[in-house]
C-alpha cells in the first residue's frame, strides 16, 4: 500500500517537473502587471511560439531567435507582418490567429526585456 502511494507521488512529481519550464515566470517587482491583452498574448505565445523561440531544456536546441521588445527593431507593424505571413524558416499564422490575437502577441512581446548580450569569448 505504501509502495503504491510512493509511486503515485513520484509520478505526480515527475509530471510537475515536466511542466515547470512551461509555467510563466512570476512578474518581477520592477515590472508592472500585464494587461488583459498582454496576458492573452502571453498565453498564445506559450501555446504556439514558445516551442521554437525558447529553450525548453539546457540540452535542447533553440530553433528560432529569442523574442523581446527589441525584436524586428521594436516595430509593431513588422512584428504583426512576420507573425501573420511568416518567413522562409517560420510558418505564418494568419489562418491560425485572429488579428486581435496577433496584436495581443505583439503586445506581450513588447513587455519582454531584451536579453543581455552574450559574453565575448577570447582565446
Amino acid at each position: 500500500m505504501q509502495r503504491e502511494s510512493m509511486k503515485r507521488n513520484g509520478a505526480r512529481l515527475a509530471f510537475l517537473a515536466a511542466l515547470w519550464p512551461l509555467l510563466p515566470a512570476p512578474p518581477a517587482s520592477s515590472q508592472p502587471a500585464l494587461s488583459e491583452t498582454q496576458l492573452l498574448g502571453m498565453r498564445l505565445f506559450n501555446q504556439s511560439c514558445r516551442v521554437c523561440h525558447t529553450k525548453p531544456q539546457l540540452t535542447s536546441p533553440q530553433y528560432g531567435p529569442v523574442l523581446s521588445k527589441d525584436s524586428l527593431g521594436g516595430q509593431d507593424g513588422v512584428m504583426r507582418e512576420v507573425i501573420s505571413n511568416g518567413t522562409p524558416r517560420m510558418p505564418g499564422f494568419k489562418y491560425h490567429f485572429e488579428p486581435a490575437q496577433t496584436d495581443a502577441i505583439v503586445a506581450y512581446i513588447k513587455t519582454v526585456p531584451a536579453p543581455a548580450p552574450a559574453p565575448a569569448t577570447t582565446r
